[in-house]
């Protein structure tokens, strides 16, 4: 039974892993399995470094845009985790979590698009807390869970060729509840967590003066997890995740209260599958393998098209008590063209593409 768990805590850092690759604006993921972990009182941090490269292939015919071709215009980022979880009793833990949910980075080689960006970038933090009730049923127990968190956004954009800098930011909130159930003996967990949209008007700067602003939606989400001891030391694990992105139609940013050009998404709804298997290979090392699908957002407006990630990943427990897991990780990018949009953007496409992934976090508990 340990060396399942074992192999259990390998495989949910793996899928940590490939939610930094999953579709849309989607980053890290609140770290909740804390919950059901053992221990009075446990701490675990970390990070994801992304790098990802694809193509421009062809560029709209206007102005400076054939230079884009052959160029990259996707940026490298980091994903920071982390994640504090008090037992208050057998019946109840709640943990505090920290992480990037959302963002995108992006860089031009020459002025792109109806605002002439040269580069555009956002993130969105999340502070959460989220507590867990347990409850005796049949041979496991019950657990349901609900939370709240704050999302703090943060966006830097220079557009107009250089002329326009800008800077906005803003606040919301919103909550999380889902239930699960768990048979510890054979290492079996199913869990379905929801998460809140949010929708964001912010406040900031152009060129330094504060007359900016701006407005838009993120998306809620559904996840269903499950995982099982399969033979001594072997676990399954899989997933299935929704996300309403279909709420992302524009980013409206405002100068003066005048317009500008606003960025057009008018995605679909997302949704991701993973599927992959653990493996204890002692008591103190365990190693995962997963594969994910993720179906693009795109209708023709961006380059968010369908993704595929291979991830692998290792846990180590050291002499003090902790718990070092690593893991690294392969996307494939698929090409994508724009065909929605005025002759600005129109003709604009990529080649596929690839995206490495780094991993790393550290666990004590006491």
């Amino acid at each position: 039974m340990r060396s399942i768990c074992i192999a259990s805590a390998a495989a949910m850092f793996v899928g940590s892993v490939a939610t930094a690759s999953a579709g849309g604006f989607s980053r890290g993921t609140a770290d909740t399995d804390i919950l059901y972990e053992d221990g009075n009182f446990n701490m675990r941090a970390g990070a994801i470094i992304v790098v990802p490269t694809q193509k421009f292939k062809t560029a709209p015919n206007v102005q400076f845009a054939p230079g884009l071709a052959g160029t990259n215009y996707l940026g490298n980022y980091v994903i920071p985790s982390g994640a504090v979880k008090l037992k208050i009793s057998d019946a109840l833990s709640c943990a505090g979590t920290y992480t990037d949910a959302y963002g995108a980075n992006s860089a031009y080689a020459v002025p792109y698009g109806a605002t002439a960006l040269l580069n555009e970038e956002f993130t969105v933090t999340e502070f959460g807390a989220t507590c867990a009730a347990f409850f005796d049923m049949g041979r496991g127990r019950l657990s349901v869970l609900g939370g709240a968190f704050i999302e703090q956004f943060n966006y830097d954009a220079t557009a107009q060729g250089g002329a326009l800098d800008l800077g906005l930011n803003s606040t919301a909130y919103g909550w999380r509840a889902g239930l699960g159930y768990e048979i510890p003996e054979i290492a079996f967990r199913a869990q379905l967590l929801y998460r809140s949209g949010t929708s964001h008007s912010a406040t900031g700067t152009a060129n330094g003066l504060p007359i900016a602003a701006g407005s838009g939606e993120l998306p809620q989400t559904v996840e269903l997890k499950v995982q099982s001891g399969i033979a001594p030391g072997w676990l399954a694990f899989g997933s299935v995740k929704w996300m309403d992105w279909s709420v992302n139609e524009t980013l409206q940013v405002t100068i003066n209260g005048a317009p500008l050009p606003p960025n057009q998404y008018y995605w679909r709804d997302g949704w991701t599958i993973t599927g992959g298997i653990g493996h204890a290979f002692t008591e103190n090392v365990s190693g995962s393998l997963s594969v994910q699908w993720d179906r693009g957002v795109a209708n023709g407006y961006d380059f968010r098209t369908d993704k595929w990630l291979v991830a692998a990943g290792v846990g180590m427990k050291d002499a003090m008590g902790g718990e070092l897991r690593l893991g690294a990780a392969v996307s494939y990018l698929n090409s994508a063209e724009v065909t929605a949009l005025d002759a600005v953007h129109r003709g604009a496409s990529v080649d596929s593409g690839w995206a490495a992934l780094f991993s790393a976090n550290y666990k004590v508990k006491w």
